[in-house]
């Protein structure tokens, strides 16, 4: 995905809105009786406006064609200064998404009347979506959708333009945390993703190791590996891949950034066998994965000057002989012994061993993904996503970058006497309670056995990794959600000083 920004400081002319496609406008609230801003076609624009029963407070856009020769298909919208970020980007696919439907190659923009800060919000928030838009999914149609060919976005009337670089790197990675989510479970077996990481780590210059069954056993990595059993196919593991910095020695002797993810690449529930309705779309497992995956890849992008580690949870839970079964006992790799309660609770014990190994390496800071709850959707729909963290301190800053980013998150406690639910008379410690009430929070009170409390942790339960009919800016309901959140997380708060 290659999409050229253009600037230009002027506003847009009316000449040259005549020889365009394509044409959106975002323009500043209107207060009182005062007269619109001059933009091309501002009288009809208006007067189409009022027609459609639109006030200067509407978000609502204005989808028009303009009375000019070559009929300028117009997007049009009033936009509050102050909008907060997730309205804004939901906003922004509505006025870009009736332009990809004709597949144009280039889209022209004018802002009118907004302040810089706002301007540069808007343009920002505009090629997010355009980005996610153009965005491959996997179709295996006889007759697949052909690539979309946007390639350029020229704005007007923006003084200053957001981190571009940035923002298209933070969709690239949402693209393809997206694209490998969508991948039928046929064609990402935990071997088949694997061969796809290969490939982008000798694209993009990352150190990869693989740990696979036989190692996992030297690591004595049961909980993880009592996942694995149950399917015939010896190809479950855990990858580890290294982003280190370029020519930045400093940099690079850092504790790394360590980026954790669940990768059941398909989730029967094992024993305890889910029924058709729950098992149909359990490809989408592995989302926590693919996230990690593109959050690496949109770190690297940018470029940061801080080494970062990812570590990919890679199997599935399949029902068979040899799966494991409740009550069966087995012991991580760290020690804990975990009495099995709920086979279909399986991403917690891939989890325990994936976070355990990250450990090792003393990270600065781990963040892991994983689609891992039901209780946690239920507690907050599909349009956040869970947050938990051993740092009481971090809490704040975490909303605070989900409030700024579009992708919201909501903290949850992880008191210690939740443990009381955990409590097993055989083993150290529960995989989970049979009730299930509060099952986000003890799956991160359980995880939390597995992290060196010196190491700061953040855990997100990805609730909003699919959302019917999309999210933000992003169109489709597999939604990648965490890629955007984890590097404003990075770059844009005082949580991680290394990302400064």
């Amino acid at each position: 995905m290659k999409i050229k920004i253009n600037q230009q400081l002027t506003s847009l002319k009316a000449r040259q809105a005549e020889d365009l496609d394509h044409l959106v406008i975002a323009m500043a609230p209107v207060k009182g009786t005062r007269a619109w801003p001059t933009f091309p076609h501002a009288a009809v624009v208006k007067e189409r406006w009022r027609r459609a029963g639109k006030s200067t407070d509407s978000t609502a856009p204005l989808v028009t064609e303009l009375p000019n020769r070559r009929g300028t298909r117009l997007s049009f919208a009033v936009i509050d200064n102050k909008i907060n970020s997730f309205d804004l980007l939901a906003l922004a696919r509505k006025l870009i998404a009736p332009h990809l439907e004709s597949d144009p190659a280039a889209l022209t923009v004018q802002l009118v009347g907004h302040d810089a800060p706002a301007a540069g919000r808007i343009s920002e928030a505009l090629t997010a979506a355009a980005a996610a838009g153009v965005g491959e999914m996997p179709s295996f149609k006889r007759k697949p959708d052909k690539p979309k060919r946007l390639r350029q976005i020229t704005f007007h009337g923006v003084e200053e333009l957001p981190d571009v670089k940035r923002t298209l790197a933070e969709a690239e990675g949402n693209n393809l945390a997206r694209r490998l989510t969508g991948l039928p479970p046929n064609m990402l077996t935990p071997g088949q993703y694997r061969t796809q990481v290969e490939a982008l780590a000798k694209e993009h210059g990352w150190r990869m190791q693989f740990h696979g069954i036989d190692a996992l056993k030297r690591k004595k990595a049961g909980a993880f590996l009592a996942v694995a059993q149950g399917s015939e196919e010896r190809d479950a593991g855990i990858v580890h891949l290294r982003y280190r910095p370029k020519g930045k020695k400093t940099s690079a002797r850092r504790a790394p950034l360590a980026l954790v993810g669940k990768g059941i690449c398909f989730d029967t529930g094992g024993t305890n066998l889910k029924p058709a309705k729950h098992m149909f779309g359990m490809h989408e497992d592995m989302e926590g994965s693919a996230v990690a995956l593109g959050t690496l890849l949109a770190l690297t992008r940018m470029q940061v000057d801080f080494p970062v580690d990812c570590w990919l949870a890679l199997a599935q839970n399949h029902i068979g002989p040899k799966a494991y079964k409740q009550n069966d006992v087995v012991t991580a790799g760290n020690g804990t012994s975990i009495e099995i309660v709920h086979t279909d609770a399986e991403g917690r014990m891939v989890l325990a061993d994936t976070l355990a190994l990250a450990c090792k390496e003393k990270p600065s800071l781990i963040v892991d993904y994983a689609t891992l709850t039901g209780t946690c959707v239920y507690a907050l729909g599909t349009t956040y996503s869970g947050a938990f963290t051993n740092r009481g301190e971090f809490i704040q800053e975490i909303m605070a970058a989900g409030a700024r980013s579009g992708e919201r998150v909501w903290p949850f406690p992880t008191d210690e006497d939740f443990d009381h639910g955990l409590h097993s008379t055989v083993a150290d410690v529960k995989q989970c309670a049979v009730e299930g009430e509060a099952d986000h929070i003890l799956a991160a009170r359980f995880l939390d056995r597995f992290v060196d409390n010196r190491i700061p942790w953040i855990h997100i339960d990805l609730s909003a990794g699919s959302h019917k009919g999309g999210l933000a800016h992003i169109p489709t309901d597999i939604t990648g959600f965490g890629v955007r959140f984890t590097v404003n997380l990075l770059l844009d708060g005082a949580l991680f000083p290394e990302g400064g």
